[in-house]
């Protein structure tokens, strides 16, 4: 695989190399890709903690009798298009 990379980036890695952390350009890029995945997780769990947050709020809400009954496909529409403007 060929990688193509901007004088930043490339001066960027060589910087990096140059510290004595790392041996070489690939080490660099393969921790900065590990970083990556471990981020695209954490923001997948927060995400999905905000999601179960905003769950139980509904089910408390429908626990107290606070729901929107829905009776047809033009009232579902029209309380998507509410929420959306």
């Amino acid at each position: 695989m060929h990688v193509s990379l901007t004088p930043e980036l490339e001066t960027r890695i060589k910087a990096k190399v140059e510290t004595g952390l790392y041996n070489n350009a690939s080490e660099v890029i393969r921790e900065a890709l590990r970083f990556m995945e471990m981020h695209e997780d954490w923001i997948h769990e927060v995400k999905l903690a905000r999601l179960r947050e905003q769950l139980k709020a509904g089910t408390e809400q429908l626990d107290r009798e606070e729901g929107i009954v829905i009776e047809s496909a033009a009232a579902l529409d029209a309380l998507f298009d509410d929420i959306m403007s």
